[in-house]
């Protein structure tokens, strides 16, 4: 008997240590690269490869995707699985990170400056992602791709969702289309109605051509009734700057909570971003 338990406990073991060096799942069609922002911070950025003989005669649309390391998976998997997106790429960005969503990274990366006793963890990093996103990450997606520079678009979820808007207002033409689901537009006192002031009277005051240029917002239906109502009132002013061109759509996903939501949207957000090429 004591053989016996001893030949299952070695048995045990051994399974527990092949379980250990278990390599892990690589989605096909998807690459990875490793890069570092002029200051040092390190990102995992996850690239879901187009598929096809050769790519349309303007090139890739693609598509930027915010907290990589949590949505990634489900958006590459909706855009493999129809083929009228697999001509596309997308751009996730993400961190060196095991867990879906590196909290303190993202509270520095997609944030305004905040003032010392509110700065833990640190904020205020917004413009410095976004020049690297502008002078490093972009120009190395078109060196490696042939990119449609007219179809570059951004997707973002909460803080993400709010950061892209503010991409929007202050660098309007580095993404023509931004979807901004459930944006935390409550943040630092809607410390963004500074920003679309600047934005709106720019877009008069200059006539910019904004025909290129979309900003869709995507609610819960179990985000907060203040969210909601923030999220339809920006929306409602944006639509003033139609006559310049731009679109702006706003939508509530039924039965969604604000944590579920961005898992819903894949299809019909890439069916939106890349419907609308040119």
């Amino acid at each position: 008997m004591i053989r016996i338990l001893a030949g299952l406990l070695g048995a045990c073991l051994l399974f527990a240590a092949t379980l250990s060096v278990a390599a892990p799942v690589t989605l096909d069609g998807t690459e990875q690269w490793s890069m570092k922002s002029a200051e040092g911070r390190e990102y995992r950025i996850m690239i879901s490869l187009p598929e096809g003989d050769a790519p349309p005669t303007d090139g890739y649309p693609v598509i930027y995707l915010l907290d990589g390391n949590a949505y990634f998976p489900t958006f590459h998997a909706a855009k493999r699985a129809q083929v009228r997106f697999r001509s596309s790429i997308l751009v996730a960005i993400g961190y060196p990170s095991d867990t879906p969503l590196d909290f303190t990274r993202r509270a520095f990366d997609l944030t305004p400056p905040a003032p010392p006793e509110r700065n833990t963890p640190p904020q205020g990093g917004r413009d410095l992602l976004l020049t690297f996103i502008e002078t490093r990450l972009m120009p190395k997606v078109s060196k490696q791709f042939k990119v449609d520079q007219a179809q570059r678009s951004l997707i973002g979820h909460s803080f993400g969702g709010m950061w892209g808007i503010y991409a929007l207002f202050t660098r309007p033409t580095l993404f023509q289309q931004v979807v901004a689901v459930s944006p935390s537009l409550w943040w630092r006192d809607q410390h963004l109605l500074a920003p679309e002031r600047v934005f709106t009277e720019r877009a008069r005051s200059e006539r910019l051509d904004l025909t290129q240029t979309s900003l869709s917002i995507v609610m819960a239906e179990r985000d907060s009734v203040q969210m909601i109502r923030d999220a339809r009132s920006l929306s409602t002013r944006l639509q003033m700057l139609s006559d310049l061109g731009m679109r702006t759509g706003f939508m509530i996903e039924t039965g969604e909570d604000h944590t579920s939501v961005p898992f819903r949207i894949p299809n019909q957000v890439l069916g939106e971003l890349l419907g609308n090429r040119r």
